[in-house]
């Protein structure tokens, strides 16, 4: 156990039987009212937002989170099986953890996750990843002269827009946060 006054910034704490992040921990002293911390944390399962006031001498239960890089396998049902780098164990990890970036993924891909106590709280893809374009439709003389965009299939199945110039068998670079196209690899 801790004392609130040792609480920081990204922290994780177990709270209400909860695991949430710190977000935002403030010291706040009301004139002639006792100190105390405002705090603003977001719960890591259900990313709900959570606001409290810790007193200054207030016990908190700061929990170890371990994070790591791991290679990913393949997909099992509603679970990814990632492989640790350094010593080769094998993990499922919940897409739902992934979010939306679950869809850029591809074999091979490193991505870092955090458990808290064998228990995966965190999974991150790369903000970025190069994917081939498997589908395009083929772009009109005099469509390009704008800033157009046009629907292509990358290798993973999903749909973007890239503009006009970008062709079947061209690689492009995605962010995987937004989806959107970022440019066209060499």
């Amino acid at each position: 156990m801790a004392k609130a006054s040792e609480v920081k910034n990204g922290n994780i704490l177990r709270f209400n039987g909860e695991l949430v992040q710190v977000e935002e921990f403030l010291h706040r002293t009301p004139g002639n009212l006792r100190a105390f911390y405002q705090s603003r944390m977001r719960n890591v399962k259900t990313g709900k937002l959570v606001e409290y006031r810790f007193r200054v001498d207030e016990d908190v239960e700061i929990c170890r989170v371990e994070t790591s890089d791991y290679q990913y396998l393949y997909e099992d049902g509603d679970a990814l099986v990632v492989m640790d780098n350094a010593t080769f164990e094998q993990f499922n990890i919940p897409k739902l953890l992934f979010g939306k970036s679950v869809r850029f993924l591809k074999e091979g891909m490193n991505v870092i996750i955090a458990f808290e106590s064998d228990e995966p709280i965190m999974a991150q893809t790369p903000s970025h990843v190069e994917l081939e374009i498997t589908y395009s439709e083929p772009a009109v003389k005099g469509d390009t002269s704008t800033n157009a965009l046009k629907y292509a299939t990358v290798e993973t199945g999903v749909e973007i827009k890239v503009p006009m110039f970008i062709n079947q068998g061209d690689k492009v670079k995605i962010d995987t946060r937004t989806g959107d196209y970022v440019e066209r690899v060499k």
